[in-house]
């Protein structure tokens, strides 16, 4: 019969490297204490990396960097909303960096969600998770909601060409249905921007 470590084990080897686990994903394992101790040997095993409290992943090793690789924070931040349930929009700087509106790597990324408001540190860097209203959350679109964000971070009448013309550049390639449907719940001003993406 199994012990607690060698069941997490299996568990653990039926995903891909840097998958995402969370201490409660072993809980029909063994008790807290006997998962927390499983854990805790795997990670000196260098089988499991510790990413914050309660939350591993199985690294990759690179050859060629000679570099253990996690999951990018961003991948953490979708693997807490999916176990908890809930929906998350990236924004302020985070939101301008994935779309390639800046360059800078923000040390803390703050996400809206309908789920509880809370922070989770995950080695240097801080995930802000901020609950707002359902209607912040109803864009059909994920690239809708980050330039929405995006811009708002920017601010009304802050926005240059070259920033404008990269959005609508962008909103070009998201289905014409997703984008009408945002456009139409999207703040005044930014609905300006995103409706120059619409087939003429």
């Amino acid at each position: 019969m199994k012990n607690t470590e060698e069941n997490i084990l299996t568990e653990i080897n039926k995903k891909n490297k840097q998958h995402v686990f969370f201490t409660e994903d072993f809980r029909q394992y063994g008790t807290a204490s006997a998962v927390k101790v499983a854990l805790h040997r795997l990670v000196k095993r260098n089988i499991l990396s510790r990413l914050g409290r309660g939350i591993y992943a199985q690294p990759e090793y690179s050859k060629l960097l000679n570099l253990e690789l996690l999951p990018d924070i961003e991948k953490i931040a979708k693997a807490i909303a999916k176990r908890d349930r809930a929906k998350i929009i990236p924004t302020g700087s985070y939101a301008l960096h994935a779309l390639g509106l800046s360059t800078q790597v923000p040390m803390k990324l703050v996400y809206m969600t309908d789920a509880t408001a809370r922070k989770v540190m995950i080695g240097n860097t801080e995930i802000v998770f901020k609950r707002t209203a359902a209607k912040n959350l109803s864009y059909k679109s994920e690239l809708c909601m980050l330039v929405v964000q995006a811009l708002k971070e920017i601010g009304n009448g802050k926005v240059s060409k070259e920033e404008e013309l990269k959005v609508v550049d962008l909103l070009n390639k998201e289905e014409y249905h997703k984008l009408k449907h945002d456009i139409a719940i999207a703040p005044q001003w930014i609905a300006e921007i995103m409706v120059k993406a619409l087939p003429k």
